[in-house]
């Protein structure tokens, strides 16, 4: 071996594993500089850095007094010896001089070397909750290297024998030291994660490439970890690009709103931003509130949460958008901080997220009176992965977990079908259904059906919280094409707003009952709104309704189909004040009365919606800046509704009157001369009603509610000397104009807003028609 060069094979460059935990000493890997061993004339052999060539035929071991040309040719060397016999080496211990500080000694050992420390700082006073597996079992292979004074570096000590097994080499690659990623693989993985490919995906195509698990030389976990850096150096790259577009934004428009975690100018912390009409929105919708996080959970990569909600057509508007790089608890406390001070400070009443124990804590700390609510949909897909295995055995498993979740009607009942379930499928001691049935009341309908969510109905199955950017943001999406994938659509949400405006304002409902209601519903609510209310009217002429108690004001009234007695809902309706609950609290949920009131209301001869039930937010005018609408509401069914009133509170005391004046002769006898008494001075009420009188030469005609006759002197002075009587008479009679005089004004208060309500119709239609010839001037351009 004299003057020979010896080639061989250390690896090719690459790079290390950065989810694995760290450890005291430091890992070898197979990416150090490349050398070639020389032998010298003196017969000892060492290491040169300038003429390595690859080959794959040296089977060259260790031993004392090999020599090395540096001290990373030694440790490259050992790595490689140690991956051709099937072991994984780390950096040990190292001796440094006295004289400068420099390393002289060095010392390479077998991974599992030494063992576990238990007793150290960082593990003593805490708990561990996902102890690593022991891999460290006190081997002593090893290789020890010293410098000369030559400069060279020589194996001191070799210890070749290990005390456990060693890997074969179809596992070699799963070893620390032997992890690594070449340039080639790191091309192909940066051009299938750019199409949207996963780990997972990105690893099989790999395999099929290099022909085998062995052959790629790195783990699925490498490749996660490679992945995850890519998309962290690519969002530092990009998010100067984001705030340039909001600086840019707010420089335009002084009421876009964006804020910074952190310092603004070195920031790689979480963004938040709302533009105007976002802002806008929120004062006119903002009483429910879905946070979005689904987009970095589910198939999207981008850390993206938008605010949204619910408009009055029933669409999905923006109320603002986040980038959560950083997702901690108080990350999530600046967030909702930050939102809701760009809202005006209001909370909303009720907020839909992701289940989320980190989210959560954030949103009891901010929002400490808002109803705090997991999407259910997510819960239920969720599902079908936590209970795969459940779901293929049993084909009726969904159905059932369906019908125990959505179809139940009470508390009682959710929970005598959870246990039923549980039991059917021997699934009582399932750790995550157990999990979610803890925070039932945050998920299950029959605990939230109490609280508004702007939801059409508490049963129905609901969709996926991310459907306000649906078709426009993916897995392939940088932070540059998101941009303008945002505001693309922004446009078109924004589009189909003008749409449903514009179907609403020029075109007219089929009306499918002679109902004052029904017409009353069409030229209030908006069209996808009304046709929701108009299931509800029509579903009322297949129920009954049945008085169960009478006793007080408020009576009470059975609801069920015809011939399912067993299935029915609790109406309660308090006539004098015009105010009804129901068992199935839909009005409660979703704003819209329900068919088991309507029906009610049907057998009660209450022919229009009163007032209290008919929500802005879901009526044409929902963003009309009109105030007191509701006194013009009034207006238009004001007398079919007072009059209603006064029919059910006179028969409401009539029927207490019938029931008391029937229990005997003597009462009965009292009680029809006592109707005869009342139907007399009703009769000369009614006529008195009718009289006009002449007051300064023009008609006046009394109104009726006062049910009393004004009488005016058409003299200009009254007699200077009064009886008692004649002054009382005065007296009442200017009582009676003053209360005239009221009613004018306020027939006036009312024909003036009913002015304002026009003059905001004709804005509205205006300013739909400004949107439509904008987008038609863009559709041409």
């Amino acid at each position: 071996m004299e003057n020979e060069v010896i080639e061989f094979d250390i690896g090719l460059g690459g790079g290390g594993d950065d989810s694995v935990a760290i450890i005291d000493d430091e890992e070898m890997t197979d990416d150090s500089p490349t050398a070639a061993m020389v032998g010298t004339s003196s017969g000892s052999l060492f290491f040169d850095t300038s003429s390595y060539v690859p080959q794959r035929d040296l089977d060259l071991e260790p031993f004392e007094g090999m020599e090395f040309e540096s001290e990373e040719a030694a440790k490259g060397f050992y790595n490689s010896y140690a991956r051709r016999v099937g072991f994984s080496t780390r950096v040990s211990s190292s001796r440094r001089s006295r004289k400068d500080g420099a390393i002289i000694q060095r010392s390479f050992v077998c991974a599992k070397e030494g063992f576990r420390n238990l007793n150290e700082k960082r593990t003593k006073d805490r708990e561990i909750k996902r102890p690593r597996t022991v891999t460290r079992v006190g081997c002593k292979a090893s290789m020890s290297v010293k410098i000369q004074d030559s400069g060279k570096w020589i194996v001191s000590t070799f210890v070749k024998e290990h005390n456990h097994e060693l890997v074969p080499p179809d596992q070699v690659h799963c070893l620390r030291s032997h992890r690594q990623i070449s340039g080639p693989a790191k091309t192909l993985i940066d051009t299938l994660q750019a199409a949207g490919m996963g780990p997972r995906r990105i690893m099989s195509a790999l395999i099929k490439e290099y022909g085998g698990i062995s052959k790629v030389g790195f783990t699925e976990v490498d490749c996660r970890n490679y992945m995850r850096n890519n998309r962290q150096r690519s969002l530092e790259g990009d998010i100067q690009l984001l705030l340039d577009y909001l600086r840019q934004m707010q420089s335009e428009n002084p009421s876009f709103f964006y804020a910074v975690q952190g310092d603004e100018e070195h920031s790689t912390g979480n963004l938040f931003w709302a533009d105007t009409k976002a802002r806008s929105n929120y004062t006119h919708f903002g009483d429910t509130v879905t946070f979005d996080t689904t987009y970095r959970s589910n198939r999207y990569r981008l850390p993206f949460a938008p605010f949204t909600g619910i408009n009055h057509h029933g669409q999905p508007v923006l109320f603002g958008c986040a980038f959560l790089i950083n997702e901690s608890e108080s990350s999530f406390v600046w967030l909702f901080n930050t939102w809701v001070s760009a809202m005006s400070g209001h909370p909303p009443v009720s907020i839909t997220t992701d289940h989320d124990t980190v989210i959560q804590s954030a949103i009891t700390q901010v929002f400490p009176d808002t109803r705090h609510r997991f999407c259910k949909w997510h819960i239920f897909k969720k599902c079908q992965e936590k209970l795969s295995h459940v779901f293929l055995q049993y084909p009726n498993f969904e159905a059932d977990f369906h019908k125990s979740v959505n179809l139940t009607d009470s508390v009682d009942e959710f929970e005598s079908c959870w246990l039923s379930l549980l039991d059917k499928y021997d699934l009582n001691d399932h750790d995550w259904l157990q999990a979610i049935y803890t925070s039932r009341k945050q998920w299950v309908p029959v605990y939230l059906r109490d609280t508004f969510f702007a939801e059409m109905s508490i049963t129905q199955r609901s969709d996926s919280m991310n459907s306000y950017f649906d078709g426009y943001i993916n897995a392939s999406t940088t932070l540059n094409q998101f941009i303008k994938l945002y505001e693309k659509a922004l446009e078109s949400r924004n589009e189909k707003e003008v749409k449903a405006d514009y179907d609403t304002m020029n075109s007219l409902p089929l009306l499918r009952t002679p109902s004052p209601m029904e017409k009353q519903a069409s030229e209030l609510y908006t069209r996808k709104i009304f046709m929701r209310f108009q299931e509800e009217l029509i579903g009322t002429l297949s129920l009954m309704a049945s008085k169960i108690n009478d006793n007080t004001d408020v009576t009470s009234y059975q609801v069920s189909k015809f011939g399912e007695d067993n299935k029915s809902y609790t109406v309660n309706f308090n006539v004098l004040e015009m105010k009804a609950t129901c068992s199935c609290c839909m009005f409660e949920f979703s704003g819209l009365l329900c068919r088991h009131i309507l029906a009610v209301f049907r057998v009660t001869n209450v022919l229009t919606l009163p007032s209290r039930y008919i929500l802005k937010r879901w009526t044409i005018n929902a963003k009309s800046s009109v105030i007191l609408e509701e006194r013009v509401n009034d207006v238009v069914s004001g007398y079919l509704e007072s009059h209603t009133v006064r029919y059910n509170t006179l028969r409401h005391e009539a029927f207490k009157f019938v029931e008391e004046g029937a229990e005997s002769v003597e009462t009965y006898n009292v009680a029809m001369l006592a109707l005869e008494e009342a139907s007399r001075k009703v009769a000369m009420s009614a006529k008195n009603e009718g009289m006009v009188l002449m007051v300064n030469g023009r008609f006046r005609e009394d109104s009726r509610s006062n049910g009393t006759v004004t009488k005016m002197d058409t003299s200009n002075h009254c007699e200077d000397n009064l009886s008692e009587d004649e002054m009382d008479r005065k007296i009442e009679e200017l009582n009676q104009e003053v209360e005239s005089g009221k009613r004018r004004c306020e027939v006036y208060r009312s024909n003036l807003l009913s002015v304002l309500k026009d003059i905001e119709d004709h804005k509205q239609q205006l300013s739909l028609k400004v949107q439509i010839i904008k987008y038609s001037m863009k559709d041409c351009l």
